[in-house]
């Protein structure tokens, strides 16, 4: 049984009109984060605030369910299990590509989801050529745009409104927001693995054929992780 106190998955790309005010503790709990810019332990965060460390937990714990920060778990070091790690997120307008859609994206995924023989397959697949024609259209506008397919799949991946976390290339990456939330949560079979199809086919149309790809949907409180590695995808 899940104990988290926040959910699993990413938090809805919403404005911040449409969040309850933050208290206090809670708004310089969040301007540490945006100072550090990285991850951070809750005790490094307490130490800054002269706060008990059970304290600034419930006051981070809060900002990720409000969508304003990510927890993600440590790399293992040893025994025991890793440390939480919270960072500020970014709250970039989400792509009126998807924003506008997302009553539709529910009635077609529904569709799908009952009428389709493989609604995974079949939702990857759309996925993949839409990811496509997403990446020829940023291709079209920046012909000489810089970064690597995979930092130029992060861009598209945050101005679409996902809110990627940037880290090394062996760690996962955490997708802290989802423009089609509502959608996600009723057909993930189907959303899900369109969403993993727009990485699959702006990657290849970028020119990396070689990274393989995976979307791992609500793994963690306050986000789901896409994963890069070496391999056919």
């Amino acid at each position: 049984m899940n104990k988290s106190p926040v959910p699993l998955g990413p938090a809805p790309a919403a404005g911040p009109e449409r969040r309850r005010p933050l208290t206090e503790p809670q708004a310089a709990a969040l301007d540490d984060l945006r100072r550090r810019q990285q991850p951070t332990r809750v005790g490094d965060v307490a130490a800054a605030l002269g706060l008990h460390v059970n304290t600034v937990r419930e006051h981070l714990d809060a900002l990720v369910a409000a969508g304003l920060a990510a927890r993600t778990r440590a790399h293992a070091d040893g025994r025991g299990r890793p440390a939480w790690l919270y960072d500020a997120v970014d709250d970039p307008e989400p792509d009126v590509r998807l924003r506008d859609y997302a009553g539709l994206a529910i009635a077609l995924a529904g569709h799908l989801q009952e009428t389709g023989e493989d609604p995974s397959a079949t939702a990857l697949a759309i996925g993949r050529r839409w990811g496509r024609d997403l990446a020829r259209q940023e291709l079209a506008q920046h012909p000489r745009g810089v970064g690597t397919p995979r930092e130029r799949v992060l861009d598209l991946l945050t101005g679409l409104g996902f809110a990627p976390t940037r880290p090394d290339p062996a760690t996962p990456i955490a997708l802290r927001r989802c423009p089609l939330l509502d959608a996600a949560r009723r057909y993930p079979d189907v959303v899900c693995r369109v969403h993993l199809g727009i990485v699959r086919g702006a990657l290849e149309t970028f020119g990396d054929t070689g990274t393989s790809s995976e979307l791992t949907a609500f793994a963690e409180p306050g986000c789901c992780t896409l994963e890069l590695g070496r391999g056919e995808g």
